[in-house]
């Protein structure tokens, strides 16, 4: 099982998503610590190599960035609500920035 490891505010994001929206991340997360792949993802190559997001379709979109690619766990970049088609150019810079810290 990896740990979990929240970079930056993500884990105060995520606290302030409704609370389904908000179990549903956790579920998914909690499938990526056991290995396995979350039930709706999608690749970010634009924010990094192996970097993924939880797609969340609770009371909005609802989004989780995140890397499990590491041996140490699995680390969340960013958590967001999505409010139009294309992802926000802020959150994709945020992320970007967030994966740079691990080097």
């Amino acid at each position: 099982m990896k740990d979990i490891i929240f970079l930056g505010n993500s884990k105060d994001d995520l606290k302030d998503f409704p609370d389904e929206a908000r179990r549903e991340a956790g579920f998914q997360l909690y499938t990526v610590q056991s290995g396995f792949e979350p039930s709706d993802w999608k690749p970010m190559p634009s924010i990094g190599s192996g970097v993924r997001e939880i797609r969340i379709k609770i009371g909005g979109a609802f989004r989780v960035v995140y890397l499990a690619t590491r041996p140490e766990g699995a680390y969340v970049l960013h958590c967001f609500q999505k409010k139009s088609q294309q992802t926000a150019k802020h959150d994709i810079a945020l992320a970007q920035a967030r994966f740079k810290q691990i080097g």
